[in-house]
């Protein structure tokens, strides 16, 4: 066993890097938590710099790869710097990816989600699972209010954000590159007049949201190219962000299948 003591420098070090964003953008690394979420970061050419266990927690095994660190825990160790409730006993610590707008490969006909300002490590992480889900080309996480490399995010997102091509941008430069790429900006928003099952989602589109309590800023409001609403039959206003992303996304999915645009 390489660490059992709680007082250890490198796991003072870890519960840092857990809890705060300044210590992970200042070293530019993050932790990953969770053997499928640890399997998605390697099957996607993520290299740890560490890789922690404890082997009283691991029922299952990871296929490691050659000449990265394994360092064995007790269980109050990975207890303290775990983030989860029942933990599994597996954790990584990596150098954080470094995705830019020029790296996205689009397909033919594009489907990119814009989520601006979203607030909640959990609606990030839902909204990151819709898009793996529905093979959304890229998510540009604009003006953010949570680190996309918080451990939450990663929790919520169950790895997703290892699989989606993901670039948090500014909003200017965000805009400018979807028009570069011919896209049309589709804003969801309750005051809208036609609902999102009565707009044309099969070609290329660029689906931005924004968060619960005031929606999009002005900035996607006056350069959105279509507004659309989710009809709300009850005496609540909004939806869920992440949710109201699934449902548009998913009517894209479905109009794109329909008139053959994507598989």
């Amino acid at each position: 066993m390489d660490i059992i003591s709680l007082q250890n420098p490198k796991v003072k070090y870890i519960v840092k890097l857990r809890e705060d964003k300044r210590q992970r953008q200042r070293d530019g690394l993050f932790l990953v938590e969770g053997r499928d979420e640890l399997t998605l970061a390697l099957g996607s050419g993520l290299q740890p710099q560490t890789l922690l266990t404890a082997p009283e927690l691991a029922s299952r095994s990871i296929d490691i790869p050659n000449a990265v660190e394994l360092t064995t825990v007790s269980r109050a160790v990975f207890e303290k710097i775990s983030y989860r409730d029942n933990p599994d006993g597996w954790m990584g610590i990596f150098p954080t990816p470094k995705t830019l707008l020029e790296d996205l490969k689009l397909s033919a006909s594009p489907l990119v989600i814009v989520a601006e300002s979203v607030e909640k490590p959990g609606n990030l992480g839902a909204i990151l699972r819709t898009a793996d889900a529905a093979k959304v080309d890229a998510i540009l996480v604009c003006d953010p209010r949570v680190d996309l490399w918080n451990p939450n995010v990663i929790r919520a997102s169950r790895g997703a954000v290892f699989a989606v091509p993901t670039v948090e941008v500014e909003s200017p430069n965000a805009l400018s590159w979807i028009r570069s790429r011919k896209m049309r900006v589709l804003a969801a928003t309750p005051s809208a007049e036609e609902s999102y099952t009565d707009v044309d989602l099969s070609g290329p589109i660029a689906i931005a949201v924004g968060t619960e309590d005031a929606g999009l800023t002005d900035f996607w409001m006056q350069n959105a190219d279509v507004k659309v609403k989710i009809p709300m039959l009850g005496k609540v206003n909004s939806l869920n962000v992440s949710i109201a992303t699934a449902l548009i996304t998913y009517e894209a999915v479905r109009q794109r299948n329909d008139r053959g645009v994507r598989a």
